[in-house]
């Protein structure tokens, strides 16, 4: 009998706390989504916990919404960690093969590695990923696995991104209120190019730039692995407070606002003004004026951050390096005048990254403000950090009582309701 490979996966971001729970058989091509929940993220500001008690209250009712959605409970699952707090450095590690008269062995690979992470941090900071960049056997550079080659010194460059020890025991501490073990902390900047990078665009050069809430995350891929990683403190959240300040707005309309703009594209009959009654919002300020709204607030504050990041590159000896461009996405990457303000700024062809592969309830959660928790689902399977494995039969039973009518609505209106 077949067995099913059930992957769980918590993404706390600044703006939203999203549980997904998906199952995949042995092929591992495409994950089934039997479970998915979207609440406001509270005690969470630029990607860090500020609110224990209100973070991890967010947390378990995200959690709590997806387990009733799937049929059961949550053994283990895997997370993401962003913030201000991630950075990165490459490291070189050298090593003598254990056997040179045989082959180079999975253990010799580990033990470079191992050489590669000995490197001077604080003891405030934790590695959280040792990705290698590319291997040396002997005279013989840009090997991609060197596992059964011949050779006597081995050497490796690696990729190591690391976060606050603060920053992430505050994180593991509000999902341990859940009661499920955490398999994994995954930076989420890597689940997000792992959800919507393709193989072509890894190996010719691509930066992929994460649009969140409070922060947006960068990531250089050159020759298929992650060679440059950085957090910007700033993201979507600053154009919804813009907005709200410009217009003299709550937080809500102006969100409500930001979302309905990037929605609609204006048409040549429609007016440039705006009702703001016919968009729910109920406020002092009556009317907008579209070509204000965009022209004059949304795409400073898009200027802004697409020039931090055209700089990040250019200093960090990227520029040129990318002819893939540069893959959107994010809650933020969905904005009115993204694509177009990228384009301008970083001279590269830019697309917007939507998660694939993906089945079962997907109808909201095929997104790019969704990427970071898909890519995470598929990183969990890939690192066999199961939550569960279960006969396809016995699933069918549990699955078989629940009303997924009733679970499509629900997630429907949670989502609809938080997107950035």
């Amino acid at each position: 009998m077949m067995k099913m490979k059930v992957v769980a996966a918590i993404d706390v971001g600044s703006s939203k706390v999203c549980t997904l729970i998906g199952q995949a058989d042995d092929s591992k091509e495409t994950i089934n989504i039997i479970g998915a929940s979207s609440v406001p993220s509270l005690g969470v500001r630029k990607g860090q916990i500020v609110d224990i008690e209100e973070a991890a209250e967010s947390i378990i009712k995200s959690v709590e919404a997806a387990e009733r959605m799937a049929g059961y409970s949550l053994n283990r699952v895997s997370i993401t960690v962003g913030g201000g707090h991630i950075s990165s450095q490459n490291s070189h590690g050298v090593v003598a093969v254990a056997e040179p008269e045989k082959e180079i062995t999975p253990e010799d690979i580990d033990r470079v590695i191992d050489a590669a992470k000995a490197i001077s941090i604080p003891s405030s900071r934790e590695i959280l990923h040792v990705i290698p960049i590319s291997y040396t056997v002997d005279s013989q550079d840009g090997v991609a696995n060197p596992v059964g080659m011949s050779g006597i010194r081995l050497e490796v460059k690696t990729h190591i991104i690391s976060g606050s020890s603060t920053a992430i025991k505050n994180l593991t501490k509000c999902v341990s209120q859940t009661g499920a073990e955490i398999g994994g902390i995954v930076f989420s900047g890597v689940t997000s190019a792992q959800a919507v990078l393709n193989v072509t665009e890894k190996e010719l050069g691509v930066i992929l730039v994460d649009i969140g809430g409070g922060t947006t995350s960068v990531i250089v891929l050159i020759e298929g692995s992650p060679c440059y990683t950085t957090v910007l403190p700033i993201g979507a959240k600053n154009i919804t407070n813009d907005l709200a300040i410009g217009l003299r707005l709550s937080l809500e309309g102006a969100e409500k606002l930001k979302i309905s703009l990037s929605k609609t594209e204006k048409k040549e009959s429609e007016q440039d003004n705006i009702e703001l009654v016919n968009l729910g919002i109920y406020e002092e300020t009556k009317t907008v004026s579209r070509k204000t709204i965009i022209e004059g607030i949304i795409k400073p504050r898009l200027n802004e951050i697409f020039t931090m990041v055209s700089e990040e590159i250019a200093k960090n000896g990227f520029a040129g390096l990318t002819p893939s461009g540069v893959v959107l996405t994010g809650g933020g990457a969905l904005t009115v005048g993204t694509v177009e303000i990228c384009r301008r700024c970083l001279s590269l062809p830019v697309r917007i990254g939507i998660p694939e592969n993906v089945t079962g309830l997907v109808d909201d959660i095929l997104d790019p403000a969704y990427s970071s928790a898909i890519g995470l689902l598929f990183y969990s399977l890939k690192e066999k950090l199961y939550s569960k494995t279960v006969n396809v039969s016995s699933f069918s039973k549990v699955a078989g009582k629940i009303p997924m009518k009733g679970a499509i609505e629900k997630i429907s209106s949670f989502i609809k309701s938080f997107l950035p």
